[in-house]
């Protein structure tokens, strides 16, 4: 019977690999454990043994072949005396291989696989022993079991890893009759499905709650919101080469020519925060830093001219960043009201998508949660976000030498290498934190 041999996944990464060298070649009898082939993943060359014993009947991915998605079939075994022809044609050494997914095999299980062969029949779902670990087994140690109503969860495997292989279970006697179906009925798999459309990929629902199915806990069905948070960030870290430079800021100054200007201010009812210095400072950075005020659009760099200053907001079961336009061009006070108006509005849902859409840059403050500091994830296409810690009374060196007592800020800039290098990111933090220990400057 003819058996495929797939495109192993030999690290918890690889998705693809490239077949480097076949170390056998049609018409060879091999052996289980014996090297079939070396294998490039993207970490190492590695090499790939054979489970079962059988002839190769055809290699179907040539050497020297890129890209060959993990469950890929790459080679038939057969048996002795068994066709060769009735094997599938091999494919094309530049074409892309297909990837089909493995009969019987659960969801992300192939990613777990140090090595797999699957027959061209469905074979029998992999079994899981107690405690949910799932039971490497070859497609025909499977089948052999099957049909002798074997629990593969009594059997100690021998081949590579620990994997069960046709002469594990050739000799094994079989469990009683409803013992044995109750394991191949726990066994049954859960058939993926497709990641709803703009959720990324992963686990299934069905593969997660069954992790958790002894736990009691509560489902909750993603809104349109989080579903999009989940898709965007997803793709954010995925795509977008993030590199992060931290710096600290002395807030005293600031501190205390807020406290000036909200007593000379308080007659016209408004009151500056600190999240408004920053927003200030900010959009003053990406003027005499022009360069850094950049959008990734995918083949190019867009180089904006405004400084247009998106503030992360949260709101229930999400976050919105409302875009202050213009911010270089307004003054604190202005600021100040526009970014009460629009969070208050993002968190009542109210917002115009012109009022969160754009901006080359973002702020994320925690620092009025107690957060000293963090790492921002960048919000696509924008070239950077600051994430913004909390002011904390520390020890510090002054000018003259001698230790004293400041209220030290945390930020670290997240930047996108493909838009900003670390030079000129480190430029524009910088001119951000003189803005911020100069804050009168901010007013010129």
């Amino acid at each position: 019977m003819a058996v495929e041999i797939l495109m192993p996944a030999l690290s918890p990464t690889m998705e693809e690999g490239t077949l480097a060298k076949w170390l056998v070649k049609e018409g060879d009898a091999v052996k289980s454990g014996q090297i079939l082939a070396e294998i490039e993943t993207d970490k190492a060359t590695m090499e790939f043994e054979a489970v079962d014993e059988g002839i190769v009947g055809k290699l179907l991915v040539a050497e020297g072949t890129a890209g060959v998605k993990v469950n890929t079939p790459i080679a038939v075994m057969v048996e002795e005396g068994e066709s060769l022809s009735a094997a599938p044609a091999p494919a094309k050494a530049s074409a892309p291989v297909a990837a089909p997914v493995a009969a019987g095999a659960a969801a992300g299980a192939a990613a777990a696989a140090v090595s797999a062969a699957v027959s061209a029949a469905p074979a029998p779902a992999a079994p899981v022993a107690a405690g949910g670990a799932r039971v490497f087994a070859s497609p025909l140690a499977r089948r052999i079991a099957a049909e002798k109503g074997l629990d593969l969860t009594t059997v100690a495997g021998s081949g590579p890893h620990g994997r069960i292989v046709k002469a594990d279970v050739e000799g094994a006697k079989p469990a009683a009759a409803p013992v044995a179906a109750a394991a191949l009925a726990a066994a049954a798999p859960v058939a993926a499905k497709p990641a709803a459309a703009g959720m990324p990929a992963g686990m299934s629902a069905e593969t997660v709650m069954k992790m958790y199915a002894d736990r009691p806990f509560e489902e909750i069905t993603l809104d349109g919101m989080r579903r999009t948070i989940a898709a965007r960030l997803t793709e954010a870290k995925q795509t977008i080469p993030h590199f992060y430079l931290r710096r600290e800021v002395r807030l005293d100054a600031l501190m205390t020519f807020r406290e000036t200007l909200n007593r000379q201010l308080e007659a016209r009812g408004v009151k500056l925060s600190v999240n408004d210095f920053i927003i200030k400072a900010c959009a003053a950075a990406l003027q005499a830093v022009p360069n850094a005020n950049a959008v990734w659009a995918g083949d190019r760099i867009l180089r904006l001219k405004p400084s247009d200053v998106a503030v992360a907001v949260a709101v229930e079961g999400g976050l919105f960043t409302p875009v202050l336009r213009d911010a270089e061009k307004k003054s604190l006070s202005t600021l100040s009201a526009e970014m009460k108006d629009l969070a208050a509005r993002a968190k009542s849902k109210k917002l115009a998508p012109h009022e969160y859409q754009g901006g080359s840059f973002a702020i994320s403050n925690l620092g009025m949660m107690g957060i000293e500091n963090f790492d921002a994830v960048i919000n696509p296409p924008h070239g950077s976000i600051l994430a913004v810690g909390a002011g904390v009374k520390k020890p510090v060196v002054l000018a003259d030498g001698t230790i004293g007592v400041a209220t030290v800020m945390s930020m670290t800039l997240s930047v996108d290498h493909r838009v900003i290098d670390g030079a000129l990111g480190a430029e524009f933090l910088k001119a951000v934190i003189e803005g911020l220990e100069n804050p009168m400057a901010l007013l010129a």
